[in-house]
């Protein structure tokens, strides 16, 4: 089970989740989100156990990626109606789930932004990089 469930996602969005669609579709993305974040920091239960991060934030990150993936699932950046157009952006994220910068340093203890930190990405054992910074453990 998630830290961030349904109604977490829909108090940001400002509106209800109640097709089941749209449910069944949130609930996958949550879990996605949440696979993402276990795969970067697996001591994620502890961490919040002991307070660093608080369990708000664990769901205030998980709902903020979902949300992006339910106001804009394709990654469009513009799109025209007249001769209809529509363009993707250069971002790699763009169309899937994926956490900022700023929210891997909510999720991470003693993660910096400053100038001169290093923050190594070494993992141990068999898995793949799903972005520059993503690193999923497999199967």
């Amino acid at each position: 089970m998630t830290y961030a469930q349904v109604d977490d996602v829909a108090a940001r969005l400002g509106r209800p989740i109640t097709e089941p669609a749209e449910v069944a579709q949130v609930t996958a993305w949550l879990g996605d989100v949440e696979t993402l974040i276990r795969a970067r920091v697996p001591d994620l239960d502890a961490l919040v156990a002991a307070g660093t991060p608080t369990q708000d934030t664990v769901v205030m990150v998980e709902s903020n990626a979902v949300v992006r993936m339910v106001r804009n699932p394709d990654g469009k950046t513009q799109e025209r109606i007249d001769d209809y157009s529509w363009g993707l952006p250069a971002n790699p994220h763009a169309g899937t789930l994926y956490l900022t910068d700023v929210e891997w340093g909510l999720l991470e203890p003693g993660a910096s932004d400053g100038a001169w930190t290093i923050r190594p990405y070494a993992r141990t054992g068999n898995g793949t990089w799903l972005y520059p910074d993503v690193w999923v453990p497999a199967p």
